[in-house]
C-alpha cells in the first residue's frame, strides 16, 4: 500500500500558539518537522486518512542559541546544524559526534532534534550524549511550559510522557561545571552509516587528586526500551581509584541498569559484552 496525499488533511502552523491551537482542535493530527520518519510511514500507507500538523514554519523553534548557563536548541534544529555549531563542537563534542552518526548526510540535513526525541526510538543516536550532558526537554502546552529531565521524557519504546496536546519546543543543555578528563562517544552498528545501532554509548569522567573518580556519567542506547544512565556503575565508581578490579566491577554492574534483547540486528549477549568492553576501555587505568 502507498501513501495517498489526497486522503490527508494538512494543517500548517506559523507560530507556537497556532500549533498548540491546531493540535487542540485536531488532537489526532500527526506532528511533522523534518519528516524523515514520517515519510517512512507515508510510503507504507500508514498515514492515509490522517490529519497532519506541519511545524516546519515555526521560526522560534529553529534557533540554536548559547545562553549564560548552556545551550538551547530549538526542537526544529537539525542534526546537521547541531553537528556544525561551534558551541556544540567546543562544549558538547559528544553531541556533535552523535549528530554526525545519524543516518546519512541527507537525514542529518532534514531530521530534527525534537522529532528524534518525539520518535522515542530506543536506538536514538543522540540520546546517550543528551543523557550524560543532563539535558532537559522544554515542552509547550495550552497550560504553559514545563521542563522535563531528558532521561525521564520516555515512557517506553516509541512512547514519551508528553500529553496529547503538548509539543517539544526546545532542548536545554547545561554547561558542565568543569571540562571532563575523559569523554567518549561510540556507536556500534552493522556499518558506519545508515545503520541502527546494536549499542550506542556516551561517557564523561572527572578525576580528582591521585586519580580518584570525582564523577562518572555513562549512558547506553539500544540496550533497553529507553536510553539508560548507568546509575549503579556511576555510584560505585565515585570516590574510587580506577584499578583493574574496580573497572571490572563497574563493567559487571552495567547489567543492573540495562535489559538488552535478541532481535534481527543482534543478540542480548553480544550487546551486553560489547557495551561492557566500551566501558572498560573508557575507564582503563592509564
Amino acid at each position: 500500500m502507498r501513501g495517498i496525499p489526497a486522503s490527508m488533511k494538512v494543517f500548517k502552523a506559523g507560530s507556537p500558539a497556532q500549533a498548540l491551537k491546531l493540535l487542540a482542535d485536531h488532537p489526532l493530527a500527526v506532528p511533522i518537522a523534518g519528516g524523515t520518519d514520517f515519510m517512512v510511514a507515508w510510503n507504507m500507507g500508514l498515514l492515509n486518512e490522517k490529519s497532519v500538523l506541519d511545524l516546519s514554519g515555526i521560526r522560534e523553534w529553529t534557533r540554536v542559541e548559547e545562553t549564560p548557563s548552556g545551550l538551547r536548541a530549538g526542537a526544529l534544529a537539525t542534526h546537521a546544524e547541531l553537528r556544525d555549531h561551534p558551541v556544540v563542537r567546543r562544549r558538547f563534542p559528544l553531541l556533535a559526534q552523535a549528530c554526525a552518526s545519524v543516518g546519512s548526510v541527507q537525514i542529518q540535513n532534514r531530521g530534527t532534534i525534537g522529532g528524534n526525541i518525539a520518535n522515542a526510538s530506543p536506538a536514538g543516536d543522540t540520546f546517550p550524549a543528551l543523557a550524560v550532558y543532563d539535558a532537559r526537554v522544554s515542552v509547550a502546552g495550552r497550560d504553559g511550559m514545563r521542563s522535563i529531565p531528558f532521561v525521564d521524557s520516555f515512557a517506553g519504546v516509541k512512547k514519551t510522557i508528553l500529553g496529547q496536546a503538548e509539543l517539544i519546543s526546545a532542548v536545554d543543555i547545561p554547561f558542565p561545571s568543569a571540562k571532563p578528563d575523559r569523554q567518549v562517544f561510540r556507536k556500534v552498528g552493522t556499518r558506519t552509516s545508515q545503520a541502527i545501532s546494536k549499542t550506542v554509548a556516551a561517557g564523561l569522567l572527572w578525576l580528582g587528586k591521585g586519580g580518584i573518580v570525582k564523577e562518572m556519567r555513562f549512558s547506553l542506547g539500544s540496550m533497553a526500551p529507553t536510553v539508560r544512565r548507568l546509575r549503579a556503575a556511576e555510584g560505585y565508581l565515585a570516590g574510587r581509584r580506577l584499578t583493574p578490579d574496580v573497572v571490572d566491577t563497574a563493567a559487571q554492574l552495567l547489567a543492573k541498569d540495562v535489559s538488552p534483547i535478541d532481535d534481527f540486528r543482534s543478540t542480548a549477549e553480544y550487546r551486553l559484552e560489547v557495551s561492557r568492553n566500551i566501558l572498560r576501555s573508557f575507564l582503563a587505568p592509564n
